[in-house]
Order: structure tokens, then sequence, then C-alpha cells
């Protein structure tokens, strides 16, 4: 199975997560806007509804949507 092309990173233990898209660090995100929001610079899709497909992103650790220290 491939790896979606977004992975959102764990909740870091000062809060936000970070995200990157093929291995390139596009920021830290402390909400789906901001997630949205670097999906936008970086040129993909920039729709909120794309961060619940699993084709496309990639949560790991932590609850999807939760960006809050662990």
């Amino acid at each position: 199975m491939a790896v979606a092309p977004i992975i959102v990173h764990p909740p870091l233990g000062t809060g936000g997560r970070r995200v990157t898209v093929r291995g390139q660090i596009l920021g830290l995100a402390y909400t789906d806007g901001d997630v949205v929001e670097f999906l936008h610079c970086a040129g993909l899709p920039d729709r909120e509804d794309l961060l619940d497909d699993s084709l496309w992103v990639q949560w790991r650790g932590g609850r999807p949507h939760h960006y809050e220290a662990a």
C-alpha cells in the first residue's frame, strides 16, 4: 500500500503538529486551517475535507484533528 503524500505527525510536547509532504516540512500546524493553508501554499488541493481522505493524508500519533500536547 502506498503511503499518503501528506503526513500530519504526532503532537509535540509544546502543542502543534509538524506537517510534511513527501518528506518536505511545510510547517507546524495548530489547527486544521493551518494544514489547509500549508497545502494551498504547496500547490496541493486545499480542501478541509481532504484531511479525512486516507489516500491523501496520514495522521500519525494522537487523534486526527487534535493539535494539543499529549
